[in-house]
């Protein structure tokens, strides 16, 4: 299977990774990468080809990974358009709409349609990520295995039955990282107020958040039960949940998801038009 990355950022560089380890081929990888030093960064760590341009070798690939920011997609995508024959494009860019990818690659009139769009979140550069996939209709059952490959690569996979749900995905999985990191900050917070030093308070909150998430990944019990199992009636973890709900701490956590969500569907507006 041949494979070119467009693009050769963070994301690019931990999928390559990944896929290495998980037995593809590095003579079987490329990636059209603008930064020359982004370039021999590539070559010289993993062996692939990085070109400046789209050539020919490039093009007669397999699968196309668009792995560059949403606000540079349109003009990364010009040298293609028309130009494709069959091949699976994934793209990894937030928030663009696989019916404006398919316009600005196919030929005018005839919208390229063998499509996946995929969001994946920031712990994917530390092979801990989970990515969210919807493929249009045209990509048979080979073509979303190979997209999962993929993907796997940095972490788990959950495909969404319809598009609209992408933006869920990016509100929920995307943006998660940073609500969990400022969860982190408030705990943190909390420790150094009640007299533990600033390293002592980052580890107990770490490790907690950590420890609770690998138990909830390995338990059969949903994390309401977990949560019940730890709160002792008129002990100090209701206290601590008495006083969130007082705060509408749960009420409030739905609402922001909610905002980036429909915050997401605003960007794919913007950055789908022509």
């Amino acid at each position: 299977m041949k494979i070119t990355f467009l693009g050769g950022g963070n994301m690019a560089t931990a999928l390559i990774g990944g896929m290495l380890e998980r037995g593809f081929a590095a003579a079987g990888i490329q990636v059209v990468e603008l930064g020359e030093a982004a370039r021999a960064g590539l070559t010289q760590r993993f062996g692939v080809r990085a070109v400046d341009a789209f050539d020919d070798a490039a093009i007669d690939c397999d699968v196309l990974v668009l792995a560059v920011k949403p606000q540079q997609m349109k003009a990364a995508l010009a040298p293609l358009s028309g130009r494709l024959a069959g091949q699976l494009v994934i793209t990894i860019a937030a928030g663009l709409r696989l019916a404006d990818l398919g316009r600005w690659l196919g030929a005018p009139g005839t919208p390229y349609a063998r499509l996946v769009r995929c969001m994946p979140n920031t712990p994917a550069l530390i092979g801990a990520g989970v990515t969210g996939l919807y493929a249009d209709p045209s990509v048979d059952a080979a073509g979303r295995d190979t997209a999962e490959r993929i993907l796997g690569a940095v972490g788990s996979t959950v495909w969404a039955a319809d598009e609209a749900q992408m933006d869920a995905v990016t509100a929920i999985s995307g943006s998660g990282p940073a609500y969990v990191f400022h969860f982190i900050e408030a705990l943190e917070a909390a420790g150094r107020s009640l007299g533990f030093d600033e390293a002592g308070a980052r580890r107990l909150a770490i490790d907690t958040v950590l420890g609770a998430a690998r138990l909830a990944a390995d338990s059969e019990d949903a994390p309401a039960v977990l949560r019940q199992k730890v709160t002792s009636k008129g002990g100090t973890t209701e206290a601590a949940l008495a006083s969130l709900a007082a705060a509408g701490w749960h009420d409030e956590l739905v609402a922001a998801v909610k905002a980036a969500e429909a915050r997401g569907r605003e960007l794919g507006e913007q950055l789908g038009k022509d």
